[in-house]
């Protein structure tokens, strides 16, 4: 969505006016009569989107990102009130980074901004395959995310709550989203962890504790050995079988595996969903979790039946593999009128 010849530690000027004009354009498009009616789809469920908001440094530059941050904004395209809970540091990704988030729609009044810390980065690289590698650099603004009372009244009211494992990586921002989880819990919030593993930011105990704590669980085709060795489950033969097992240890309401290409296969209480891939021309996959799972919890919250939210959350995964970037410039293209899905 937004790239750049170059990025250092200290953004230059030109970088600086780039996240500007970034900003502007987003603006303008979002507030066009011609756009504005796309956006007002029936849906009045609130989320909350808790974790890291970062700039994917790619060999060609710098792109918007953070699973968390990418949630919220394909979760606003996609018609829900979202509030952001991150921190960003006070330079100028983190003035980029506020900017994407508002223009595309994300409540961004509870972001913390920090003097101390820097804006958060990771470096990644794509194979031919479009499949990205991340290095992910140390201490960042959103490993240093505090709770704030300011918190509570908003996440009473949310309809879910999104979060994952590499959020929790520094000690005050695992404290934050534990206390919101508890919040969340006690108000009877769908609680949905994206595990997103990132090595070496995990450990059998952060991947089981975060399984316990949610109500909704989304996780890889590459992830699947990692959690349920994690959460102490026995190997099956059968991987459908394995995440049924996941879904009556903890209790869950849904268990979410995405498979690439080959689309995604969910588990409830009473289906199995085994749902194809949709065939795209890749660019890379970056952000494509995200956008499923947000297209995903939009469409649960809607009421739809899980059925037809999971082939949409397929179709709106494929759209974002097409495009360079976890929020592709066309976006707006991901809209889906969750009133026609059946209920």
């Amino acid at each position: 969505m937004f790239d750049t010849a170059s990025l250092t530690r200290k953004p230059s000027a030109r970088i600086v006016l780039r996240l500007g004009f970034l900003v502007w354009y987003l603006r303008r498009i979002f507030i066009n009569p011609r756009y504005q009616k796309m956006r007002d789809y029936p849906s009045s469920n609130s989320i909350i989107s808790i974790g890291e908001v970062l700039w994917d440094l790619f060999p060609d530059g710098a792109r918007f990102g953070g699973a968390p941050a990418n949630f919220a904004c394909h979760a606003a395209l996609l018609g829900s009130q979202v509030t952001m809970l991150s921190a960003v540091g006070k330079d100028a990704l983190g003035d980029g980074a506020m900017g994407i988030l508002r223009a595309l729609g994300v409540d961004v009044s509870l972001i913390q901004r920090l003097e101390s810390v820097s804006t958060g980065t990771v470096g990644v690289d794509v194979d031919k395959s479009g499949k990205p590698s991340f290095v992910i650099h140390a201490d960042a603004a959103w490993d240093r995310l505090r709770w704030m009372p300011e918190f509570e009244a908003v996440v009473a009211d949310a309809d879910a709550i999104y979060f994952g494992t590499l959020g929790q990586r520094g000690r005050e921002s695992r404290k934050a989203i534990t206390q919101t989880l508890q919040i969340a819990k006690k108000n009877s919030a769908r609680r949905v962890l994206d595990v997103n593993l990132r090595a070496p930011f995990f450990d059998n105990a952060l991947i089981r504790e975060s399984v316990a704590m949610a109500t909704v669980v989304k996780l890889s085709d590459d992830e699947f050995q990692k959690v349920f060795e994690a959460c102490e489950l026995r190997e099956l033969s059968d991987p459908i079988e394995t995440l049924r097992a996941l879904r009556r240890k903890f209790d869950l309401e849904l268990v979410a595996m995405t498979r690439g290409a080959e689309g995604a296969v969910v588990v409830t209480r009473n289906e199995t969903i085994d749902q194809p891939g949709v065939p795209v021309n890749v660019c890379d996959t970056v952000g494509a979790g995200d956008a499923f799972t947000a297209a995903l919890v939009v469409g649960l919250c809607s009421g739809a039946s899980v059925r037809s939210v999971v082939a949409n959350a397929c179709r709106v995964a494929s759209v974002v593999c097409g495009h360079a970037g976890a929020i592709p410039s066309s976006s707006i293209l991901l809209k889906s009128d969750w009133s026609s899905l059946e209920k």
